[in-house]
């Protein structure tokens, strides 16, 4: 086949910083088209790659332009717009979180079946180095018996990143559905499935919104997770760690404890019950901070599922049951009770 014809719809920061330049330098990639309803966004970028500006996402999926999408709009358009794809008979790489609700999931997985399309979800946590690292380890025993974790994503807020600011849709109820749980809670839930293998069955959550006046969206959030073994931890998402981006995740084990991103040399510490301490230098995790130079890998795995015809690695699946648990701690915030992921 030749080059697969992308299009990117949406076209802020996660589409400058990630999709369009890793689609840019993708060999197996034609990036033919963008798309924004702000015109002179859409036709800067086009100028910038050299491709077709679009300001209405279904004259470009019907325009025959394009074999497959990135979808980088608000949460509350990712649905609508990914379907819309799927039906044109065009493979989908949609941002987290995937949808605002379990229906609205449901329904773009079954569109992606239906069509015979493939649907990713751009959980890049998955993919870095670190991280695979310690699900290995975690897999073939090497740390035993896990107790206990905590994980945490946070940083100052989309403001300083967002290319509107303050007036960013990150803000905003009806568009975002959701903030800092969305934007950072939904990947910390997605890594802690991925690095334990299990499924997360009940979750407590305080949801707040303390640090942004101007935002009706929760910016502070911190849960209790318990998976299906009886796995307890915390995961913590917020807008309001003011002087640096925290990523990191600890896994408390039997024989080990696993300290990832939480080093700033080793991106992985092995500390081990006996006192020996292993630690791992494998690449910086991609950060708002580093200004895009770091491969998110997404692009590229979203590419080689289309080409060689394979699942992609973070299905619709996935991703709806990262989703689910954050709807499960919004649920608990709302009715101060331990809820029960819905799987």
């Amino acid at each position: 086949m030749g080059k697969l014809r992308v299009g990117v719809i949406g076209c802020g920061s996660i589409a400058q910083h990630r999709h369009l330049p890793e689609y840019a330098v993708n060999k197996h990639v034609e990036l033919v088209a963008v798309c924004d309803i702000h015109e002179e966004r859409a036709i800067e970028v086009a100028e910038k790659y050299g491709v077709r500006a679009f300001t209405n996402y279904e004259t470009l999926l019907n325009s025959g332009e394009v074999d497959a999408v990135s979808v980088c709009t608000p949460n509350c358009l990712h649905a609508t717009i990914s379907i819309a794809a799927l039906e044109a008979g065009i493979h989908v790489l949609c941002e987290k979180p995937m949808a605002t609700s379990k229906q609205e999931a449901e329904a773009m997985i079954r569109a992606a079946t239906l069509n015979g399309k493939k649907l990713m979800i751009g959980h890049n946590q998955r993919f870095v180095p670190s991280h695979q690292k310690a699900r290995q380890l975690i897999q073939n025993g090497e740390i035993g018996k896990i107790y206990s974790f905590r994980t945490a994503f946070g940083h100052s807020g989309p403001e300083g990143w967002s290319v509107d600011g303050k007036e960013s849709w990150f803000f905003q109820k009806e568009k975002a559905f959701v903030g800092a749980m969305g934007d950072l809670g939904v990947h910390k839930a997605d890594l802690i499935r991925y690095l334990l293998g299990e499924e997360i069955v009940e979750v407590g959550s305080f949801v707040e919104t303390n640090a942004k006046d101007f935002a009706d969206v929760d910016d502070n959030a911190v849960c209790v997770l318990k998976t299906e073994s009886g796995i307890i931890g915390t995961l913590a998402a917020s807008w309001a760690y003011t002087s640096k981006e925290d990523n990191s995740t600890i896994i408390y084990g039997e024989k080990a404890i696993l300290r990832l991103e939480d080093d700033p040399v080793h991106s992985l510490v092995v500390q081990y019950a006996n006192g020996e301490v292993v630690k791992y230098e494998l690449g910086k995790i991609q950060s708002n901070e580093d200004g895009g130079q770091n491969n998110s890998h997404v692009i590229e795995h979203f590419v080689h599922s289309i080409i060689h015809d394979q699942e992609p690695p973070v299905p619709g699946e996935e991703g709806m049951k990262s989703l689910e648990v954050i709807l499960a701690a919004l649920e608990s915030n709302e009715t101060k009770q331990i809820v029960r992921v819905r799987v």
